[in-house]
């Protein structure tokens, strides 16, 4: 068998649906390999969007999302997708082509050493050397990549390699559970929570699994203890949820943060170093429970007196099964400080001038998607309105990245999305300035024929950077920039462009995108100029009287 079918078979072997990506002249025997598979190839126009889009896929399914790329300015364009993937705990395998290893008559043309420049950034990286090594290579990359905690691996194939033949056959994938907390760690934390005046959950990134979030209703509704979210922990459990205290979306000064100071225990559940620290620890404050997969990363702000250790979900159903609600907790306070803050966000959203202000444009998304409608996000100062302001029904609703948080994966997040959940409808928001870091992908978008609604909104600027430079008090400088013709553009691509006049507008508008099956782009102009106003001075003075 050629060492290209090999592969291929490999990749069948371990359930993989889709390879996202541009091949090059190196990985012409793996395209043709894969010509003869089962599996579809997504040709993107980038590869940064194809990796984008295999880590989506693999944050959403908890498989293993494959992108391929050549060498060279291929293999390097993937560096950002393996960060984001990496620092986001997606499972994703990076697929790069390379140059003959065994014999070469091209010098160093377009070789560089993809292996070393990945290492820092993914769990696993390597050359396959020899067809015969394809079966162990491939599923150890898939074991590396599907484990906790998920991350990015690549696999590069040097053209040689890929032609030659080889007789060696396939490894059968493994099967691995996670191993569960000791009972005397489940028994502490019992009696740590039971003890407490003022206890709380605050749930991270790590907690985001279907069975955890399971667990996790039935732990709340049993035990009427109040939650809190970090950015990557939205949706685990409703929240609408009345005891929903907030999301850590702001570093401190909101509502949530008063919570989180009266709290003399923290259950942190899922807790992941990659977002910033939803609270600081003090020698002389409150105690921390640290339920994780994973021991705790300590540091000056973060040192846990206890440490649950093991799958999450059954951690916390074991804490559930032996917990005893306590008439002795006191969390009064807890409900008082939510009813201030749904009171402020409400009177907020109420606004109606236009440029539309980014409070109203989440709540008139928040209207028009149905409960388990997926709304992805780019990255800007309006995700921190989305974390803060979107109440999330499930999980994995709200794609945000609060890892990397890079530009550019908005749009090829959703398309992603939309092929893994075709029923759903699927939104993404993007500022003007992430969206055309890949707005290419909306010829991808439209020859997939996905039906997917992007929302731009357009300030012409870097807003986030510009609210921040506000805010150190410098002087406007160098974040300004011309757009196009955002309708005009779309169309170019073969979708339908729409854009806004005032704010009533938006509402019937993005439901008449939802309806009508189409890539949409929508430009939403957005004023961004009460920003620094209402989160750094406004919410700080209204939440430090409570």
């Amino acid at each position: 068998m050629k060492a290209s079918d090999l592969f291929v078979k490999a990749l069948e072997a371990e359930g993989v649906e889709y390879v996202f990506g541009i091949p090059g002249e190196e990985n012409l025997d793996l395209l043709e390999s894969l010509r003869h598979s089962s599996i579809k190839l997504v040709l993107t126009r980038h590869e940064q969007g194809a990796g984008f889009m295999a880590a989506t896929y693999g944050r959403l399914t908890g498989k293993v999302g494959v992108c391929l790329s050549t060498l060279g300015p291929g293999a390097t364009n993937l560096v950002t997708p393996a960060a984001y993937a990496q620092l986001g705990a997606m499972p994703i395998l990076m697929i790069t082509g390379q140059k003959p290893i065994k014999t070469s008559k091209q010098g160093r043309f377009q070789v560089i050493d993809v292996v070393d420049m990945l290492r820092p950034i993914t769990k696993y990286t390597t050359q396959v050397v020899s067809g015969d090594r394809i079966p162990s290579v491939v599923r150890e990359a898939f074991r590396l990549a599907s484990e906790e905690r998920p991350g990015a691996v690549h696999i590069e194939l040097p053209e040689d390699i890929a032609a030659e033949t080889t007789s060696v056959p396939l490894l059968t994938p493994s099967i691995a559970r996670r191993p569960i907390a000791e009972y005397k760690a489940i028994a502490r934390a019992i009696e740590m929570i039971e003890a407490a005046k003022s206890p709380i959950l605050v749930i991270g990134a790590g907690a985001n699994r279907k069975l955890t979030s399971k667990m996790l209703r039935e732990f709340v509704a049993k035990t009427g203890i109040p939650f809190v979210t970090t950015q990557m922990g939205k949706g685990v459990i409703d929240e609408t949820n009345p005891l929903f205290m907030g999301n850590t979306a702001l570093s401190d000064g909101d509502f949530v943060h008063r919570v989180i100071n009266r709290a003399d225990l923290i259950v942190n559940i899922g807790h992941d170093v990659v977002e910033k620290p939803p609270f600081f620890m003090h020698d002389d404050g409150m105690k921390v429970i640290h339920v994780n997969f994973e021991t705790a990363a300590v540091d000056p702000v973060y040192f846990p007196q206890l440490e649950v250790v093991g799958d999450i979900a059954n951690s916390i159903w074991q804490i559930k099964e032996g917990i005893t609600p306590q008439d002795s907790w006191k969390l009064d306070f807890y409900r008082d400080v939510h009813d201030a803050y749904v009171e402020h966000r409400d009177e907020s959203e109420k606004d109606d001038r236009f440029p539309i202000l980014p409070e109203r444009f989440v709540k008139i998304v928040r209207e028009a998607m149905p409960k388990d409608g997926i709304v992805t996000l780019d990255n800007g100062v309006y995700k921190i309105w989305f974390a803060r302001n979107y109440p999330a029904y499930f999980p994995n609703t709200l794609l945000l990245d609060n890892a990397l948080a890079t530009m550019g994966a908005g749009l090829p997040s959703a398309m992603a999305a939309k092929m893994v959940y075709p029923d759903k409808p699927v939104v993404t928001v993007c500022g003007d300035g992430g969206f055309m870091m890949n707005s290419q992908e909306l010829e991808t978008a439209v020859r997939l024929n996905l039906h997917i609604v992007v929302l731009i909104l357009r300030d012409d600027a870097y807003g986030m950077i510009k609210w921040k430079q506000s805010n150190m008090e410098f002087e406007n400088y160098g974040l300004d920039y011309g757009n196009p013709d955002f309708v005009k553009y779309v169309e170019a691509y073969g979708g339908k462009g729409w854009r806004i006049e005032s704010t009533d507008e938006l509402k019937p508008l993005l439901t008449k995108c939802l309806n009508e099956p189409a890539v949409h782009l929508i430009d939403v102009p957005v004023d961004y100029s009460l920003n620094d106003e209402t989160l750094n001075k406004t919410i700080r003075k209204l939440s430090s009287k409570l």
